[in-house]
């Protein structure tokens, strides 16, 4: 991470894994879970901004749309998935059913995980290694 950043560590470490599309697709509902999302865009079946991207690790910044392609919403995986997320939408993800799009509404807070984390253990962690 840039030393330019200010603020908490670990908050800007889990909003930056929280922005990968790959984990976004499996917020929004696209996917089961979150190596299935990184395949369905690995694969090329989601589209960011309008263009088809294969980069599960891009980074997106608010108010970039990603959505499925159109033989991507035939895939019954993605199809069976939307009728019912694995989890809840976070209200940072601003999602359409009826264009099965979705946005960035605003960067993630530091407690975006949808489960609990001790960061200051992962922050001491990765201290010390580097």
């Amino acid at each position: 991470m840039p030393k330019k950043h200010r603020g908490a560590t670990g908050d800007k470490l889990v909003e930056l894994l929280e922005r990968r599309l790959d984990n976004l697709v499996f917020r929004a509902g696209f996917a089961p879970t979150i190596p299935a999302a990184r395949q369905l865009v690995s694969h090329g079946h989601f589209l960011l901004n309008g263009r088809r991207v294969t980069i599960p690790s891009i980074r997106l910044r608010p108010g970039d749309c990603f959505a499925p392609t159109a033989s991507g919403r035939k895939i019954d995986l993605v199809r069976g998935t939307l009728e019912e997320p694995a989890l809840e939408r976070p209200q940072w993800i601003a999602f359409d059913a009826s264009t099965q799009t979705a946005h960035l509404a605003h960067l993630p807070d530091g407690d975006a995980a949808p489960f609990q984390i001790d960061l200051q253990r992962v922050v001491e962690y990765y201290a010390t290694r580097m």
